[in-house]
């Protein structure tokens, strides 16, 4: 025969691998939402409504009055209750639990959405060689994905305390950026082997687009600790903060280096000014690749990656000015994602070639 049959082995070990990265593709877009949902979750502060950790009977709603008494009797136990929504009742407690319910159950379903065709591919021997380690990895950090959220819940527990801990946020929020990244690269792998050549301006390009995407990851992490600490309920002007480029009291705590972590004026600066180098970075990627790449996926990956600081950086400025709204402040986080996507098919875009051996 002239070609393969759609059917015969050949022909399936040449589509499985692009089906295996549309599928990785799919989780990434998943993990991605889940982004904005918790970036809404915590917005609201519906965060610290389920006070169990239960992975199974978690999984269906209160589906008795009793149940519903039951966890909302629970909820009453801790200071957010006590200092934040005390008197609300059980219908203001249900508003909030919903959302979070919500947030947990799309993780699950994203579990089982990894989970099972990961085991369909492997008991039918379709995962390309080599890449079982990395998909099982995945799967790992999934789970732990999961543990990671709960200790940063148990943390809004404590006494006088009514939100979660900054730090084990931006350990949750770092480890849901790293497993979207992991998803998206090893689906773009897939999808879009090495090319043969490169124009010789790719390498000072790609430089540059690996700058933009640390500063960018520097800037998302930052921003964990402005939303930990409700840093952008404070200074709401751009570009000054009250009157001054660095705000008074930039090193008001001790010891120094808590300052950078839990000092509101300075994890506010320290965001905006990170934010600014990381769309700067980005744009000049954007300006190089339009003057010195051809037209493809590469030149259109750098403009793509301009766009998104861009948008990205004026979402910040709106959300800080208008006090972090919940709807632009979860759209800002959402929007965070699409940056760190860009910069991830920037970087896959300006690949150095193929070694031929």
């Amino acid at each position: 025969m002239p070609f393969d049959a759609p059917s015969s082995p050949k022909a399936r070990s040449r589509a499985t691998p692009r089906v295996i990265g549309c599928w990785l593709l799919g989780v990434a877009g998943m993990v991605w939402i889940m982004v904005a949902i918790g970036g809404a979750t915590r917005l609201t502060g519906s965060g610290l409504s389920i006070m169990e950790w239960a992975p199974l009977s978690g999984t269906l709603p209160p589906l008795s009055d009793a149940e519903w008494q039951r966890l909302y009797d629970l909820y009453r136990t801790i200071p957010q209750y006590a200092l934040v929504n005390q008197g609300f009742g059980l219908d203001g407690f249900k508003q909030i639990f919903w959302l979070e319910w919500a947030h947990r159950f799309w993780g699950r379903l994203i579990g089982l959405a990894y989970a099972l065709p990961l085991a369909w591919f492997w008991l039918r021997g379709r995962i390309p060689a080599g890449l079982k380690p990395r998909l099982l990895l995945l799967l790992l950090l999934g789970g732990l994905q999961g543990a990671v959220g709960w200790f940063m819940v148990a943390s809004g527990f404590e006494a006088d305390r009514t939100a979660v801990s900054p730090y084990r946020l931006v350990m949750h929020l770092s480890l849901a950026l790293a497993l979207f990244a992991a998803l998206t690269w090893t689906g773009l792998g897939l999808l879009r082997p090495r090319p043969a050549t490169m124009p010789a301006a790719t390498g000072s390009i790609r430089r540059q687009a690996k700058a933009a995407a640390w500063l960018l990851v520097a800037a998302m992490l930052a921003g964990g600790f402005v939303a930990g600490n409700r840093a952008g309920l404070d200074y709401n002007t751009f570009p000054l903060m009250e009157g001054r480029l660095v705000p008074e009291g930039y090193w008001r705590l001790a010891p120094a280096w808590s300052n950078l972590t839990l000092n509101v004026a300075a994890v506010q600066f320290n965001h905006r000014l990170l934010a600014s180098l990381a769309a700067l970075a980005g744009l000049g990627a954007a300006f190089a690749g339009w003057r010195r790449l051809p037209p493809g996926f590469a030149r259109s990956a750098c403009l793509g990656l301009g766009g998104a600081v861009v948008l990205q950086y004026a979402l910040g400025v709106a959300t800080l000015l208008h006090a972090v709204p919940v709807w632009l402040g979860t759209l800002h986080q959402a929007c965070a994602v699409l940056v760190l996507t860009a910069a991830l098919l920037a970087l896959h875009g300006l690949r150095p070639p193929k070694r031929v051996t």
